[in-house]
Order: C-alpha cells, then sequence, then structure tokens
C-alpha cells in the first residue's frame, strides 16, 4: 500500500514540476520583445509616468563644418509631443538626463558669413579660414591647387584672403578654384 502511495505521490509530483517548468516558459515568451526593433525601441526609448525634465542638446551642423550647440531645459509633459517637436532632428544620443539631436544645415554658420576666408597654404591647399588666413587657422580643406596654373590675380587673392558672406560665395569659389586642382600622377 505504501508502494502504491508513494508512486502517486512521486508521478503528482513530477506532474506538477512538468507543470511549473511549461508555465515558467510560457510567461517567459508572453514578455519577451516579439521583434528585434522592438527590444531595440525599448532599450532606448525612456518612459515617463509625469512630467520629466531634461537638458535637450540641439547641435547644427553647417556645411562649411561649424558644429553649434544650444542647451535647452526641457519639461517633457507627453513623450508623443516631445518627438514631435524635434520631428526634423536626427536623434545622436539619449539618457535618463540628457537627449541630443542634430540637424544638417544646408548653409554657411552665422560665423562663417560674417568672418570666414578662403586661402591658401604654403602647400598650395585651399582652405577655409575663420579669419584673415594669415592670422588664422584652417577650418576646412578642400583640395590642392596647381598654383602655377593659377591667374597671377586669383593667387593673390587667396593669400589675401577672398571673404565669403554666402552659400552661394562659398559654393562658387570652390567650383571657379576645382579645375586648378592639382592631379596625382
Amino acid at each position: 500500500m505504501v508502494n502504491v502511495k508513494s508512486r502517486k505521490q512521486t508521478k503528482w509530483i513530477g506532474v506538477m514540476t512538468i507543470l511549473l517548468i511549461v508555465t515558467t516558459a510560457f510567461s517567459f515568451f508572453l514578455n519577451e520583445p516579439s521583434s528585434l526593433a522592438e527590444a531595440e525601441e525599448n532599450e532606448s526609448t525612456y518612459e515617463i509616468d509625469g512630467p520629466k525634465t531634461v537638458d535637450v542638446v540641439l547641435q547644427r551642423v553647417y556645411i562649411d563644418g561649424e558644429v553649434s550647440e544650444e542647451t535647452i531645459e526641457q519639461t517633457i509633459w507627453s513623450m508623443e509631443d516631445f518627438w514631435a517637436a524635434y520631428n526634423d532632428w536626427q536623434l545622436v544620443e539619449q539618457s535618463e538626463e540628457e537627449v541630443v539631436f542634430q540637424q544638417e544645415i544646408n548653409d554657411l554658420s552665422p560665423v562663417m558669413k560674417i568672418n570666414g576666408h578662403f586661402g591658401i597654404s604654403q602647400e598650395g591647399v585651399l582652405h577655409l579660414y575663420n579669419g584673415q588666413p594669415e592670422n588664422s587657422e584652417a577650418i576646412q580643406s578642400f583640395f590642392q591647387i596647381d598654383t602655377e596654373r593659377l591667374k597671377s590675380h586669383q593667387f593673390d587673392e587667396l593669400q589675401n584672403g577672398i571673404p565669403i558672406f554666402s552659400k552661394e560665395d562659398y559654393l562658387e569659389v570652390i567650383n571657379e578654384l576645382e579645375i586648378y586642382e592639382k592631379k596625382e600622377m
């Protein structure tokens, strides 16, 4: 009689153990993200229950290579409204305290519109300077110019610095001087 009761208990314990394993596995699958995209979204998006204050960093990248950065302290009341406000920006980095967005601006930076000059280095490389070429460091480098092919007034202008005030000036100078680019042999 003890044998029969003990076998029933062993069988019952075995069935309960299997049921427990199946239930645990099933609940594990229910909590798993349904796709890789959802898993990545869960890792990189922070949900908020109430208003949350974060630092929003806005980076503007201009065609001349300059990057301006503005930091705003913003209270988020609705994540949907927050993301909609920065729809034209690319998310670069995100944490609980800070969100960094970047936007490419198809224009010269304000600094270059005021103080930008094209010039030429001792090696004949076309550069963009923040100020006169002889007094400033190069901000952006383009290509080496075959200075022997330049007209004398063009060479003098480059040595003294060609001021740029607009995107059009910037593109015009580059296009005009591209024909003098030194080709590697």
